[in-house]
């Protein structure tokens, strides 16, 4: 994909802020599409392919929430990127819960959201360009088939849809499996930092692959107290 195909989905209801940035990344060649409330984003998000959303949290009519929620009941695929205030920390753990691959708080500056959207862009395009081979073998784990290029996991015959980041913790599980992961260690290769509020998303993303896992109970995400996790997936 080049990057004349890209179109970012911008949603910021902060005039100023919307311009600096819509101006940014449009010197940097990435074709932007601008809402200022949360209905005018689903509704241009409804008419409009996007490569990748960049979301604000504190929108009028529709939360930034609401229009994560929906997006992700049609694609659960296409990055979203939330924009938050400083204060907001149980704001950036539910935006992950519900869908939402990173955040960024506010103030920030425009060399760090370049490089997020490069990066999400980069394993986008990954995902997209494999061989039909990659893409129908996949990858078992226990009585699951991780599908990492299609971005799902099957299950009897059924597929969960899973985001870029649910993708990159369960492939770094898989070829690691029944080995110790020191938290820092999947921070750095996941989210490519650490901090406290990426140690709480990290609780987020376990939560939720936990739950989809359930349904084979030889498969477990261990808490290895004061280190990090294990991916146990007992065998016969």
């Amino acid at each position: 994909m080049k990057s004349d195909q890209i179109t970012i989905l911008l949603v910021e209801d902060d005039e100023t802020l919307r311009f600096i940035v819509k101006d940014n990344l449009e010197q940097n060649n990435y074709s932007v599409v601008i809402a200022g409330d949360g209905e005018e984003a689903i509704k241009k998000y409804s008419e409009t392919k996007f490569s990748l959303i960049i979301l604000d949290i504190m929108l009028p009519k529709k939360d930034g929430f609401e229009v994560a929620k929906t997006i992700r009941k049609i694609d659960a695929n296409v990055p979203i990127l939330f924009l938050t205030a400083r204060s907001m920390t149980e704001d950036k753990i539910h935006g992950l819960t519900i869908g939402g691959d990173d955040y960024m708080t506010k103030p920030f500056s425009m060399e760090e959201l370049l490089l997020k959207i490069k990066v999400f862009l980069r394993r986008s395009i990954s995902t997209s360009g494999s061989s039909n081979e990659d893409i129908t073998s996949g990858i078992k784990l226990g009585k699951f088939v991780f599908h990492p290029d299609e971005l799902f996991l099957e299950f009897g015959g059924n597929k969960r849809k899973l985001t870029l980041k649910e993708v990159e913790l369960i492939k770094l599980f898989s070829e690691n499996k029944n080995k110790v992961l020191n938290r820092d260690q999947i921070l750095e290769k996941v989210w490519g930092s650490n901090d406290y509020f990426l140690g709480r998303s990290l609780d987020v993303f376990i939560s939720r692959l936990r739950k989809y896992f359930k349904e084979d109970p030889s498969i477990q995400i261990i808490n290895i107290h004061g280190l990090g996790f294990r991916f146990s997936i007992k065998t016969n």
